[in-house]
């Protein structure tokens, strides 16, 4: 019902400040940003895979699992203004949001989070806007990850634009945890109880500590792979274990989940 009500009162904000057509305007006017902010997706996912490809011809282990990207919604960009209180206008988007245009880099160990962020941020044609590691400073429901607002230039026909791209890193049980707690929090209708908020502060403790008990076994494991066997002077294969022991991580966290999901439910 809040969700509703709120709703509600942003339509009727939208309809005080904005005649219908001037609305329409608005929203056609943003529609036309959208080629801008993907445009700025384009040189940073171009950027993170050229990275990827050249991972792969260097020391074997690969920092990038996955990259997935997104551009927020007229509507999504309008609910945001408002209720951050900012002007609903086309100028008013481009000053005060920096997550239109958003990247979601997956990474297997949290050293390679960092390994990434170092990788991008000295690249020399990138402005870092805003950088906040919530993985040293969680947030206080156990929110993980790594924040960085970076400005890419776009050129195009007649002159060149800075467009601001919001990139988040994290590990694969990193991402399973918020795209959880992002379905529970704002994909549902009712109230969520205090005890499934605290199972999944519990949940985003239990996965970033083994995290790094699983960084200690890669790097085990590495090390293990660089040393020839003693017998037939063979050498160990070097096994991916970036993905598989993050694999593993989901689906312990995948059993949590589940536990919540019937706790809820109750």
């Amino acid at each position: 019902m809040g969700q509703v009500m709120d709703n509600l009162k942003l339509m009727k904000n939208v309809r005080d400040l904005e005649s219908p057509q001037t609305l329409l305007e608005l929203i056609a006017g943003m529609e036309q940003h959208m080629a801008l902010y993907q445009s700025g997706i384009q040189e940073i996912r171009t950027k993170l895979e050229i990275l990827q490809r050249d991972a792969r011809f260097g020391e074997g282990h690969n920092p990038i699992d996955s990259i997935k990207s997104r551009i927020k919604s007229p509507m999504s960009i309008i609910e945001k203004m408002y209720r951050k209180g900012f002007p609903i206008s086309l100028d008013s988007m481009r000053a005060n949001l920096n997550d239109v245009a958003g990247i979601r880099v997956i990474c297997p160990f949290i050293e390679d989070i960092y390994t990434v962020a170092q990788m991008l941020t000295r690249q020399d044609d990138l402005v870092v806007i805003k950088e906040k590691d919530y993985i040293k400073n969680p947030k206080p429901n156990g929110y993980r990850s790594y924040h960085l607002v970076l400005q890419v230039p776009v050129f195009l026909s007649d002159r060149k634009e800075m467009v601001r791209v919001e990139v988040q890193l994290r590990t694969i049980a990193m991402d399973f945890w918020a795209s959880l707690e992002h379905q529970i929090h704002y994909k549902t209708s009712c109230e969520v109880p205090d005890s499934v908020v605290d199972e999944l502060k519990q949940c985003a403790d239990i996965i970033a500590q083994t995290d790094e008990r699983m960084q200690q076994l890669s790097k085990q494991i590495r090390c293990f792979n660089a040393q020839p066997t003693s017998e037939g002077g063979e050498e160990a294969q070097e096994h991916p274990l970036g993905s598989l022991i993050s694999a593993s991580v989901v689906g312990m966290a995948g059993g949590m989940a589940g536990s919540m999901a019937r706790s809820h439910n109750d």
